[in-house]
């Protein structure tokens, strides 16, 4: 029989949640103490759907409140939390009932969807802002900088981010490509890989056999590699030579690529900004170019 992971006493993060606000509860104003209720109350896989105004009206207080009472259960937000309720959800639940679940919680409303979509995304972007390293973010440009080439790669959607990534590389200037095979045919594709050269792999939440390799290859022969992910940080701690942060949809009501796409730019603008005489001899040639071929 199949987990019941939207029960909320088996889902771990609502069960942390639930310790955390008895934790607290003597220090919350009543207007906190409504939320805790709320969110006490609520089941994993109707949580996934709220937005921080949801809550805020089941709760009788407001958006503003459920954000501050999230905080001070040692959340970064309500994106933070929804990862976290959504890791065995996502994995154990089928995905075509998770679609019907994602549809039925906009009713068909179009206002709904706009605000739901709209609403995860800008979570996800807040998320994303909040968990920044500075100092990851520096060694990740550096490497970016040193490669003698720069090969990036995801698997499904997140091979969109890649290409993005891979694009807005060579237009300011650098040697860069993204791998777009899979299988029998990224053997081939992995004899590139060579010393000195920075691999940026896009790997949100779940370790795959090609990735394996990949990283594999990028060891014996001596090149870098940059991880951006949401949940593999620690599972590929020393098989990397840094990783950075990219918070992935808890319901994929929002892209997968969104948050790596985020990444990948500033990526690109770093690189812009450190030789920005390369970048306008870049920029000119590809205007060069387009302009021959009559756009």
């Amino acid at each position: 029989m199949q987990p019941d992971v939207t029960n909320a006493t088996r889902n771990p993060a609502l069960v942390d949640l639930r310790s955390r606000i008895r934790d607290r509860w003597d220090e919350f104003s009543p207007a906190a103490r409504g939320v805790c209720r709320s969110l006490s109350a609520i089941t994993p896989e109707r949580l996934l759907y709220m937005s921080a105004q949801d809550i805020g009206a089941e709760s009788k207080t407001s958006n503003a409140t459920v954000i501050r009472t999230l905080q001070a259960l040692g959340y970064t937000g309500l994106a933070e939390l929804k990862g976290k309720v959504a890791a065995p959800f996502t994995t154990e639940i089928a995905p075509e009932e998770r679609a019907r679940q994602r549809v039925e919680s906009t009713g068909g409303d179009l206002e709904q969807v706009w605000h739901r979509v709209v609403g995860e995304a800008l979570d996800r972007i807040e998320l994303l802002r909040r968990n920044h390293s500075p100092d990851a973010y520096g060694t990740a440009v550096r490497i970016l900088l040193e490669a003698k080439q720069v090969l990036t790669y995801g698997i499904g959607a997140s091979s969109v981010s890649a290409e993005h990534l891979a694009l807005k590389l060579r237009r300011v200037g650098l040697r860069a490509r993204s791998i777009q095979s899979a299988g029998f045919k990224l053997a081939d594709d992995l004899m590139d890989v060579e010393h000195g050269d920075a691999v940026v792999l896009f790997a949100p939440g779940r370790m795959l056999v090609d990735m394996a390799v990949l990283l594999d290859r990028a060891r014996t022969v001596g090149a870098k590699t940059v991880l951006v992910t949401d949940q593999l940080a620690d599972e590929l701690t020393g098989e990397v030579t840094v990783s950075l942060y990219a918070p992935h949809s808890p319901t994929g009501m929002s892209g997968e690529s969104l948050t790596g796409m985020v990444v990948g730019d500033a990526f690109a603008q770093a690189v812009a900004a450190a030789d920005q005489e390369r970048t306008v001899e870049s920029s000119h040639t590809l205007t060069v170019l387009r302009q021959q071929l009559g756009f």
